[in-house]
């Protein structure tokens, strides 16, 4: 079912309709679907490199849009929406003793969650269930969400086709190390 998923999404981004369903999934992306929209973004702006940024901009306004949504379903209606989605990412478990300690570090776990492969969605939700900070989450997540797009657009714009595989396969992993080295770094000067 994923594959199949996957694949209707890659190919939206041949139609014409495709900024609207880029902005739809980046919104669905961040509070429940399992399809980054990073899958649309990279062939249109391949496609349409001009467009990077426009393109980048409509995937970070619509993320923190979905994310707050995310948000609301925590803050509202967790039980029956957001306990399921943990589920399927098998983050159950998890929820009680995140909890706990979320909100002492919730603003870096939304920015840590927006820009590497951790589902956004569950760290949005558990920003609502958590009472989070509403304008902590939504600066937190413009900062992630613009960051890890824009870089994206960034990368495609400058280098187009030849660096597509390497966001494909490895900017994940540069993210979480780049997240890695920044707490490091503010965990070594006393900062956290």
């Amino acid at each position: 079912m994923l594959r199949r998923l996957y694949d209707w999404t890659l190919a939206q981004a041949q139609s014409p309709y495709a900024l609207w369903v880029l902005a739809a999934v980046a919104f669905v992306e961040s509070s429940f679907f399992p399809i980054p929209p990073d899958v649309l973004m990279i062939p249109m702006i391949i496609a349409r490199p001009s467009k990077a940024f426009v393109i980048a901009g409509v995937a970070t306004i619509a993320s923190v849009l979905g994310g707050l949504f995310g948000y609301f379903i925590g803050w509202g209606f967790f039980e029956l929406i957001g306990q399921p989605i943990f589920d399927f990412y098998g983050k159950a478990d998890a929820v009680e003793a995140f909890q706990e300690r979320f909100n002492s570090y919730g603003a870096w776990a939304v920015l840590i969650a927006g820009v590497t492969p951790f589902p956004f969605k569950v760290i949005t939700i558990m920003s609502g269930v958590t009472g989070l900070s509403l304008p902590v989450f939504i600066f937190s997540s413009i900062i992630a969400r613009a960051l890890r797009f824009f870089i994206v657009a960034g990368l495609l714009w400058k280098f187009g086709e030849p660096i597509r595989d390497f966001i494909e396969k490895r900017l994940g992993l540069m993210f979480i190390l780049f997240c890695v080295l920044l707490i490091g770094g503010f965990a070594f000067i006393g900062v956290l």
